[in-house]
């Protein structure tokens, strides 16, 4: 059996953000990427968004503990990015994408945090169910946007955590130190995946 956290966290709960239809949080999600990719180009409107997106862990009544852990691996990453940007444009502008990209991942999370991969793929079968008239695998596309969602908290923290471990070994960020390891770990955990996705009868067609 897949470990849940391979998966994300959900979080049960009745707030608003839980009881809201899963098309629209995810409508609202993509709306809320769109914008703040438009209007962030300075810091203090790039910290703003992100703040507006800290503002539902609060009326989701997500645990403080749940959040920081979901929250906190991709800061590495996002500074790495920054620096990078910082060194080769301005400092200003490497502000704020940090703010910009962070924020959206913060409410990224947010959604699969108050969403169960259930009411995920049932809201995305019925949005794609047109292009079943195509002739596409509705179902396995559905299947593949959801895991690819739920996923990418999993693959920021594995980042964080050989970063972390490159630097306790002394290696430093070179691509090798920190990418071999993700690399590992995804393999391992699409193996996994593909084991449980079979067991239950998807994809032996």
């Amino acid at each position: 059996m897949v470990d849940n956290a391979m998966l994300g966290t959900y979080i049960p709960g009745s707030s608003p953000l839980h009881r809201m239809p899963p098309g629209a949080k995810m409508l609202g999600l993509i709306a809320f990427i769109i914008a703040t990719t438009l209007i962030a180009k300075t810091p203090p409107v790039a910290l703003g968004c992100c703040v507006i997106a800290l503002a539902g862990y609060a009326m989701a009544k997500i645990p403080a503990r749940t959040a920081i852990a979901q929250l906190l691996p991709p800061l590495p990453v996002l500074a790495v990015l920054s620096l990078v940007t910082g060194i080769f444009d301005s400092w200003a502008k490497a502000i704020a994408i940090f703010f910009s990209v962070y924020a959206s991942i913060i409410a990224a999370t947010l959604v699969t945090l108050t969403t169960t991969i259930a009411n995920m793929l049932d809201a995305l079968e019925r949005a794609l169910s047109p292009l079943s008239k195509l002739g596409l695998p509705v179902e396995a596309i559905t299947l593949v946007l959801v895991l690819t969602i739920r996923m990418i908290p999993v693959q920021l923290q594995a980042i964080a955590e050989a970063i972390d471990a490159a630097k306790a070994r002394g290696a430093g960020l070179s691509l090798t130190a920190v990418i071999v390891p993700v690399i590992i770990r995804s393999i391992r955990c699409s193996a996994m995946l593909g084991d449980a996705l079979t067991a239950r009868g998807i994809g032996d067609d």
